[in-house]
């Protein structure tokens, strides 16, 4: 059986991918559960947090998001029975790579599969839908009559945020990084009979000339944004920044004006820095700062199981809403979710 694995042989080198022969494994422990892969997600390695964390090994496995059906459980696993189907996300420790036929993983990091989603979906959706539910739920406590801001709405992370977001009763903007993604944004619907759209703006930034803080308070009536997801800010002026890659991305003074008093941004910018002004900024309104980073739930197993019932509520609810993305796109069996942006994610089936 082939397996695949990452290698990066020194700090800056590209980073290489090798397929390694493997005839048999490692023996069923106690709590593993063996299980035929059906669908793999390849989700970006993270090279840095795995040194920091002391887990850097020569070859990293390739792919976490995985489901699949149980061959064979371990005398004590509890959960699940052979034939039962699954999808889960492998720890970030993991020797076992999810791109492959058949893989061991405890049943702590599993939870059931409803039958009718379909395995793509399954795995695909899967550690996005952590994410969103992470930062709407544990870090910014969205609510019924918030008003939540979606940076690059179009992106997978960003069209489950959003659907999320709306499903708690928050009004949500978004910002679209091209006409196309303008477009999708503005054609998501809620659930069949019910008209008006998702999005109660899209902000259109891809010409570099709109100013998201002054739409946002427009759209709010001056009050400001309660919460804030988003993907990326930039942290110098557009003169410090001439030498690197143009970026649509919000300056982080346009977020904190955005704001609203209590409000809550949610950042996944790992090396974010505020000036004194901006913190100022931050404690006349009473607003915090928030950092999303999805592999805590890994790296604590004190919420075990807070983690899994965030698995199993995402998997459950795929097969709320059916969704459509023009006029000849495939219908999706998720409200968290659109075939046509998991389509952009790598992915494997093996039969």
């Amino acid at each position: 059986m082939k397996v695949l694995y990452c290698q990066q042989n020194s700090a800056g080198e590209e980073i290489t991918c090798v397929f390694q022969e493997r005839e048999n494994l490692p023996v069923t422990r106690d709590n593993d559960v063996k299980i035929q892969v059906k669908a793999c997600a390849l989700s970006w390695t993270d090279i840095k947090l795995l040194s920091e964390m002391k887990m850097k090994k020569e070859f990293l496995p390739v792919g976490r998001e995985i489901a699949g059906v149980v061959l064979e459980v371990g005398s004590k696993v509890s959960f699940f029975q052979p034939d039962d189907e699954v999808v889960g996300i492998l720890p970030l420790d993991s020797e076992e790579p999810g791109l492959c036929e058949v893989a061991l993983v405890h049943e702590h990091y599993l939870v059931h599969k409803p039958e009718k989603v379909p395995w793509v979906e399954a795995a695909g959706t899967i550690r996005d839908g952590l994410r969103a539910y992470t930062a709407l739920h544990y870090l910014s406590h969205v609510s019924p009559g918030k008003t939540v801001l979606v940076m690059d709405g179009a992106s997978p992370f960003g069209t489950i945020a959003i659907q999320l977001a709306q499903h708690r009763g928050a009004k949500v903007i978004s910002t679209a990084y091209s006409l196309e993604d303008k477009q999708y944004l503005e054609r998501l619907r809620p659930p069949v009979g019910m008209r008006q759209p998702l999005i109660a703006r899209v902000i259109d930034v891809s010409n570099g000339k709109t100013d998201v803080a002054e739409s946002c308070l427009e759209e709010t009536g001056g009050l400001g944004v309660d919460i804030v997801l988003d993907a990326g800010v930039r942290l110098y002026s557009k003169e410090d920044e001439s030498t690197l890659k143009p970026q649509l991305l919000p300056h982080k003074h346009d977020i904190i004006t955005l704001l609203s008093v209590g409000g809550h941004w949610v950042t996944t910018e790992k090396n974010l820095q505020l000036d004194p002004p901006d913190s100022h900024c931050l404690f006349l309104k009473g607003a915090t700062v928030s950092f999303l980073n999805d592999e805590v739930w890994n790296l604590s197993n004190m919420q075990q199981g807070k983690y899994l019932y965030i698995l199993y509520w995402l998997a459950s609810k795929i097969t709320i809403n059916l969704l459509v993305r023009g006029e000849n796109y495939e219908k999706i069996t998720s409200i968290y979710s659109n075939l046509t942006k998991l389509l952009s994610i790598c992915y494997i089936l093996t039969t």
